[in-house]
């Protein structure tokens, strides 16, 4: 069982792991080195834990106490009763849904593993706003796409923002770090996937006419929101694909793309 802990001091250093949580920079480089992420919200907390991770510690204001008593008896973690305005003034922000949990880190399967063991990869190229992240991973898991593999630049899918877009479904989804760029897309065709790079140019093929649910093993491209896959990435592609457009718009944010076309990857049956 969890210890209630009464905290009135922004400055406690126990809270140290829920300091700045809107600067970017910082948390970005300093929650892989110190291998925790930050959950937030009771689904997501939950969900979290439901996938596995462990538990640092929690944060909640006193309204959520009883809300999440049964997690508290549960956890061994600390957990920690602080005041909205306290709250606020250690992550940076209002904190809105009340609770926080930091959690620790996995260690990452590698793409090979994963490469053994699924047929339907999403294949990440500089996606680095983490709202995209979280919005890919999230149709990702709901389309019954099997394993993501993101490129060295692509933003942190643990990152609060993704977690919090995604609505935890960063958990379900195994990923893993392409160590090369864009040299690993080859490791990914060995393993027997056809790589399909979506793209808006006039010269890809339409989404259907390339059929990609009839194939055994795909990988879909996706690059980053405006510049979209990049010229080597583009290269390396065995297929260029594109969702056809109507009333003269020329493409679609990142997230709603990668919707459309996990939809088409799995003939719209997802897998439970």
């Amino acid at each position: 069982m969890a210890d209630l802990i009464t905290v009135d001091d922004p400055d406690d250093p126990r809270l140290s792991d829920y300091i700045g949580l809107t600067d970017v920079e910082l948390r970005r480089r300093r929650e892989p080195a110190e291998g925790l992420f930050i959950a937030e919200g009771e689904k997501v907390i939950r969900r979290a834990r439901h996938a596995g991770y462990e538990m640092r510690s929690m944060l909640l204001s006193a309204k959520w106490v009883d809300l999440m008593r049964d997690v508290i008896d549960e956890v061994p973690a600390p957990v920690y009763a602080v005041s909205p305005e306290l709250a606020e003034r250690v992550t940076g922000y209002h904190v809105h849904r009340g609770a926080l949990a930091s959690m620790q880190r996995k260690p990452l399967p590698t793409a090979d593993e994963l490469l053994r063991t699924t047929r339907r990869v999403v294949v990440m190229e500089a996606v680095n706003d983490h709202t995209n992240i979280g919005a890919i991973f999230r149709s990702a898991a709901a389309l019954g796409m099997d394993a993501v593999l993101l490129s060295p630049d692509c933003a942190d899918p643990l990152y609060r923002r993704s977690v919090k877009v995604s609505m935890g479904a960063v958990f379900s989804v195994p990923y893993a770090r392409l160590d090369t760029w864009p040299k690993a897309l080859e490791t990914v065709r060995e393993a027997g996937f056809k790589l399909l790079a979506l793209t808006p140019d006039e010269k890809a093929s339409s989404i259907e006419e390339a059929a990609p649910h009839r194939m055994d093993q795909v990988a879909l491209m996706l690059g980053a929101e405006g510049d979209g896959l990049s010229t080597q990435a583009l290269v390396a592609a065995d297929e260029w694909v594109r969702i056809p457009m109507a009333h003269g718009v020329d493409s679609l944010n990142v997230g709603a793309a990668a919707a459309v076309a996990f939809y088409a990857v799995a003939t719209g049956r997802p897998e439970s």
